[in-house]
């Protein structure tokens, strides 16, 4: 197997294994899904008696926007994925966020017609002018926050 797959699979179920992480924290109970079709995780919040998808996104480090840009994370996901939410992971911060699926459609910045929509910021406020968006824009959505908000009985469908 070439060794660009293995870091990718690697990558992958690192991202899968944080949100696992994140999700016990905040006593929510979640299971890895034996293929890829789309869903990752399902995480079951107990009192709420309900399930919900999630597909997991991560990324090794932040990168160049552009090539040659001011740092920057970015994910790229399908507009039909079947999951209800989508994580997204910087792995070399153990950072995390979360969205619901339609939370990420209105958030997402490239939106091709080939399908591979990407969701992204830049990590340094002052490096970047203009409007884009920048991590400070995206506070609400850290993991811990959104579950905490999830466990104390918000709709998770």
């Amino acid at each position: 197997m070439p060794a660009t797959s293995i870091r990718t699979q690697i990558i992958g179920a690192a991202g899968e294994a944080l949100i696992t992480y994140k999700l016990l924290k905040h006593e929510i109970d979640s299971a890895r899904m034996t293929t890829d079709a789309g869903i990752d995780l399902v995480m079951y919040v107990p009192g709420t008696k309900n399930a919900a998808t999630i597909q997991v996104k991560a990324i090794w480090e932040s990168a160049p926007a552009g090539g040659k840009g001011a740092p920057a994370l970015g994910w790229v996901f399908h507009p039909q994925c079947p999951a209800q939410w989508l994580a997204v992971v910087d792995l070399s911060r153990d950072k995390a966020w979360l969205f619901t699926m339609e939370q990420a459609h209105e958030l997402a910045q490239q939106k091709p017609d080939s399908g591979a929509w990407r969701i992204y910021w830049y990590l340094n406020e002052s490096v970047v002018s203009g409007t884009p968006r920048r991590e400070s824009d995206v506070v609400q959505y850290e993991i811990d926050a959104v579950l905490a908000t999830v466990k104390a009985g918000a709709n998770i469908t």
